[in-house]
């Protein structure tokens, strides 16, 4: 006999996962110690990200999402030896690892670097394929119109987002929290029925978000002090695609925050580890301008 099952959860129920989210996030917190900054649902930690991710107790988060330096001489990284750099990756990951849920994931964005007589541009991912202990889902190419004007080579538009799962056959993927509604023949059927999912399709495994741009007069409106900034369009699909609601969420390198503000926007609790004290500072003000705005509407 077929069975109807209300999927609507009781409100004691939705309540006590609420409770049961916020008690895990304030445990993380008292394991770190005292935040340069925090809200209710969200905590800005100075200092490295080594000394952090060790305090951080086994199995305690749902997603890592971030893009450490690429090692290619920012005003915020020394450059070290390309070895060098990727031990120091592999350290910071298998931490990560080691604090994930069993049903944790990492998304890890990352760019290019050069090899001496080996490569002009090698994307690190490459580097790092067998120094990573998290099963490798996907990769996904991140698209983007603005970057490096370039004569001799292809102008490079591109980034990687590496999706990275503890457990291949349980993992958090809400397709359809991120679906694309701009679907070419949205009324085409096959024997009655429509081809295409109402919501709208899947987005592929490749991504075109604008960067947020700098300069006068072509800057983004989210623009912020920080060099390297994370685009609010990328983070959100990241966040709602990939972490579950009330999931806890780590960046370990926050920079200007946009992880934090994205989690805030759609539910999740957020952490994130910050080395430079002036970007904490940027991170602050930017999260708190968030929140000012978001309560004025209501």
């Amino acid at each position: 006999m077929n069975q109807t099952i209300d999927t609507v959860q009781p409100a004691e129920q939705t309540v006590s996962s609420e409770t049961a989210a916020q008690a895990r996030f304030e445990t993380l917190l008292a394991a770190l110690g005292s935040p340069y900054a925090r809200g209710e649902r969200h905590a800005i930690y100075n200092g490295d990200c080594l000394d952090l991710l060790a305090s951080i107790p086994a199995h305690s988060l749902d997603l890592t999402f971030t893009s450490p330096p690429y090692n290619i001489g920012k005003e915020y990284e020394d450059v070290l030896p390309v070895e060098a750099y990727i031990d120091w990756c592999e350290r910071w990951i298998n931490e990560v690892h080691r604090a994930s849920r069993s049903d944790g994931a990492f998304m890890l964005n990352v760019g290019y670097v050069s090899l001496e007589g080996r490569a002009k541009s090698i994307p690190i991912p490459y580097l790092l394929w067998d120094r990573v202990p998290f099963l490798l889902q996907q990769e996904i190419v991140w698209n983007y119109g603005a970057g490096v004007a370039a004569r001799k080579f292809l102008s490079p538009r591109n980034e990687k987002l590496m999706w990275y799962v503890k457990n291949a056959e349980n993992y958090c993927f809400n397709l359809d929290e991120i679906r694309d509604p701009d679907v070419a023949y949205p009324n085409q059927k096959k024997k009655g029925k429509l081809r295409c999912n109402t919501i709208g399709k899947n987005p592929s495994d490749v991504w075109q978000i604008a960067k947020v741009t700098s300069g006068q007069g072509r800057a983004s409106k989210e623009r912020t002090p920080h060099p390297a900034q994370f685009p609010l369009d990328l983070c959100e699909r990241v966040i709602k695609g990939f972490s579950p609601t009330d999931g806890i969420v780590l960046d370990p390198f926050l920079g200007s925050g946009s992880t934090i503000d994205a989690c805030l926007r759609w539910g999740r609790y957020s952490i994130g580890f910050e080395v430079r004290e002036d970007y904490c500072a940027i991170a602050a003000e930017r999260i708190d301008d968030s929140l000012r705005q978001s309560a004025s509407l209501f």
